[in-house]
């Protein structure tokens, strides 16, 4: 029998892949903390995943910013300054980038992705 080509294997994985919705835009002046919200879809629990947020800035390739469990599973990526965390609102199904004392370097689009636990640790070999 033939088997399904691998673009349509990759296709059957993304369709079973929860979904995760950002707002348009928001807009702080410099100093304020502002929090970026990433919702994830119905029925399929946020906990449970690793949040990853990326910062691209107009004209350069994203930059990794962190990730983000919970309390004990986080980090900043290297050279990202400490005004960026992370959070988790349960009964929301968001995570929440922060970004506290907001700079005009700062101004660039953001993007959430996440992967689960099972996939995060086999990614990274343990």
């Amino acid at each position: 029998p033939d088997c399904p080509t691998p673009v349509l294997a990759t296709e059957l994985l993304a369709s079973a892949q929860p979904t995760l919705t950002q707002p348009a835009s928001e807009s702080v002046p410099p100093g304020a903390t502002v929090r970026l919200s990433c919702t994830m879809s119905r029925g399929t629990s946020i906990s449970g995943y690793y949040i990853s947020w990326l910062q691209q800035r107009a004209g350069n390739p994203p930059r990794y910013l962190l990730y983000y469990k919970d309390e004990s599973a986080n980090g900043l990526g290297s050279g990202v300054p400490d005004r960026f965390s992370a959070s988790k609102d349960a009964s929301t199904n968001t995570c929440h980038l922060i970004i506290t004392g907001a700079q005009a370097e700062d101004e660039a689009d953001y993007y959430c992705l996440t992967l689960s636990a099972a996939v995060a640790h086999s990614a990274t070999g343990r």
